[in-house]
């Protein structure tokens, strides 16, 4: 596949663990370019606007500052950029207030983290 028809992602989570882990899934998916990672909200943001990768996976707890404010930054800004969050806080509550910031996907990262390459790849084709 060209460059042209691969979806980019940037990874935003605390844990680097969870990042490599993110990677090396990511990695084995032939249409997918991983195109940067952060463990904190400014770095993260900061790079998604300068990257304006196609999809982010993003963690609500970071260092400092939620993934819930990186996700209102760039959205305000950057509304084609696809954001998945993946998190530990799956209640309702942060559902719906992560749907209404402008998150298209919400996973469980204890019961969902495998579905992530099936996002992904439903990002890639809803893309061509």
């Amino acid at each position: 596949m060209n460059s042209a028809t691969r979806t980019s992602v940037y990874i935003v989570d605390d844990s680097p663990a969870i990042r490599s882990r993110l990677t090396e899934m990511l990695s084995r998916m032939d249409q997918v370019t991983v195109v940067g990672e952060a463990g904190s909200a400014r770095d993260a943001v900061e790079a998604i606007l300068r990257l304006r990768p196609h999809s982010v996976l993003l963690d609500l707890n970071l260092l400092g500052v939620s993934g819930m404010e990186v996700l209102r930054a760039v959205h305000e800004r950057a509304p084609e950029v696809e954001f998945i969050v993946l998190t530990n806080h799956s209640e309702p509550q942060y559902r719906r207030a992560c749907t209404a910031a402008g998150a298209r996907y919400f996973l469980d990262k204890t019961s969902e983290f495998d579905r992530v390459p099936d996002v992904i790849a439903k990002i890639a084709a809803l893309r061509h």
